[in-house]
């Protein structure tokens, strides 16, 4: 088990979005975010108390996780020197990043001249099957994005939240590192070896109760050339009975790739629905969902009408408004 609460490490991201792991560890569980530490040049913050490792223990923080997940997930060297401090100052390390913790000397011989723990989420921990395709029992519903981090994890734990306040039978089922760690269970997609990803996602959405629902955590994009496998296979192993749209209306060009325009949501539509139908011929698009965070109030009012009165379903921010108008399309399934 990883210890809290968290002293949240944002390194030298170069903006917020960089830091997504911090911000998700922060917005879903507050209680764990005792503070942040920074590094010069850092241009992301959590709104958290600048601690430094010494104030941070003070203020009882037992693990460090770098909330960072930056392209290919590497640990720089001047990362590697805060972190070595933080296990001398008798944090333990969490990190959900593709360049593993224990694969690093140094990180290693301090962690075992501490007395300390190293947590790498994203190592797969089972021998996950091939996806067979068969039907499961109970329901599941998936976001998918027009690009990636548009808000398709902040998608599935709001409409969780809401489906259980609402009296319904709902989990929600990460499947990436900032799921991991904030529910503390899941897989991480990305880490699979692509033949067994969608099996994956089949063991992680069993046979449940008929009246039961899955929220499994949308990864990636269709449409991002880097990272649109994961999502493929969360489709056809998630099986989703519900599928709902994911988007950023602020964005330039997809997120990493400045040569590559984002689709348009009724582009999205057109692809993932059929894609989803291979696996379950009953599937349905019942939603919107729309990042807003970069809008002032009367800006996200007028785009999410704007959307809604486009698309013909319901829209909303599920941060800021909820997703009351969602769980309601899911019951009516």
């Amino acid at each position: 088990m990883i210890e809290t609460p968290y002293l949240l490490f944002l390194g030298d991201a170069p903006d917020g979005l960089a830091a997504k792991v911090a911000q998700g560890i922060r917005d879903w569980r507050p209680e764990n975010s005792v503070g942040q530490f920074r590094m010069d040049g850092c241009k992301a913050d959590m709104k958290l108390p600048d601690l430094t490792l010494t104030e941070a223990r003070e203020a009882g923080a037992r693990t460090l996780v770098i909330g960072v997940a930056n392209r290919g997930g590497v640990i720089s060297p001047a990362w590697k020197r805060v972190l070595v401090e933080a296990l001398a100052a008798g944090f333990d390390l969490a990190s959900g990043l593709h360049n593993l913790l224990r694969d690093e000397p140094e990180l290693v011989a301090a962690a075992h001249a501490n007395g300390r723990t190293l947590h790498d989420v994203r190592v797969p921990s089972v021998a996950y099957p091939i996806a067979n395709g068969e039907k499961r029992r109970g329901r599941r519903v998936l976001a998918v994005g027009t690009d990636c981090s548009v808000g398709k994890m902040y998608t599935g734990l709001a409409l969780d939240r809401d489906m259980r306040a609402a009296g319904m039978k709902s989990t929600f089922r990460a499947t990436g590192q900032t799921g991991i760690l904030i529910t503390g269970s899941g897989i991480p997609l990305d880490a699979v070896v692509a033949d067994f990803m969608a099996g994956s996602v089949e063991w992680l959405t069993p046979d449940n109760d008929e009246d039961h629902w899955d929220v499994i955590e949308g990864q990636g994009s269709l449409f991002h050339v880097s990272f649109s496998g994961v999502t493929l296979a969360l489709i056809h192993g998630g099986q989703p009975d519900a599928l709902i749209l994911s988007h950023e209306p602020t964005r330039t060009h997809m997120r990493g790739l400045p040569g590559y325009g984002l689709p348009t949501l009724e582009v999205l539509r057109d692809t993932a629905l059929p894609l989803a139908r291979v696996a379950n011929p009953a599937c349905e698009v019942i939603g919107v969902t729309v990042n807003t965070q970069h809008l002032n109030d009367s800006e996200a009012a007028e785009c999410l009408a704007e959307i809604e009165e486009r698309m013909g379903l319901p829209t909303c921010d599920p941060f800021r408004q909820g997703t009351a108008r969602l769980v309601a399309a899911l019951a009516a399934l």
